[in-house]
C-alpha cells in the first residue's frame, strides 16, 4: 500500500466526531499535506484513476477486447492494428486515434499474444474456390452412394 493510501485509510478509520490534523497525519506517513487534504476531500484522484477517466474504453471493455483478439489469434486470424482500431471504435462508439492500437498493445504486452499471419501460397489459393469445393463434395457423395457408406 502506498503511503498516501495508508494515510487516507488512517483518516477514514477515525470516527466522524474525532478531531485530526492533516499536517500530523501527513508527517506520520511521509506525504505532502496538500495532496492528502485534496485526496481526502475528493478534489483530486490518484494518477491511475485519473488516467482511467481519460481512456476511451473502460477496463472491462479493454479486457473483452483482449479476449476477442486472443480468440481470433488462436483461430489463426490475428487482427491487424487497423482492425483493432475498428473494434475499439465500435465499442467506444467514437473514432479512436491513429496510434490508439499500438498504445493499446504496449499497455497489455503480457495479455496479448501476437503472431504473424502466414501467407497462402499460390497453389493453395488457386485450389481454394467454391466450384472446387462443390466438385469435391459431389464426387464424395457419388462415392458414398456407390459403396453404400452410411
Amino acid at each position: 500500500m502506498a503511503n498516501i493510501e495508508a494515510a487516507l485509510a488512517a483518516i477514514n478509520a477515525l470516527g466522524p466526531d474525532e478531531p485530526f490534523s492533516y499536517t500530523d497525519i501527513a508527517k506520520k506517513y511521509g506525504v505532502v499535506r496538500s495532496t492528502l487534504t485534496r485526496r481526502h476531500q475528493g478534489l483530486h484522484a490518484s494518477r491511475a484513476i485519473g488516467g482511467q477517466k481519460r481512456q476511451l474504453l473502460h477496463p472491462q471493455q479493454e479486457q473483452a477486447l483482449i479476449a476477442y483478439i486472443n480468440r481470433l489469434t488462436d483461430r489463426g486470424l490475428p487482427p491487424t492494428q487497423p482492425m483493432i482500431r475498428n473494434f475499439a471504435s465500435q465499442i467506444a462508439k467514437t473514432e479512436v486515434g491513429v496510434h490508439w492500437a499500438s498504445r493499446f498493445v504496449q499497455r497489455y504486452p503480457d495479455q496479448l499474444t501476437s503472431r504473424w499471419a502466414k501467407g497462402l501460397d499460390n497453389c493453395r489459393h488457386k485450389a481454394d474456390s467454391r466450384s472446387k469445393y462443390n466438385l469435391y463434395f459431389s464426387l464424395l457423395r457419388d462415392k458414398i452412394n456407390q459403396y453404400h457408406v452410411e
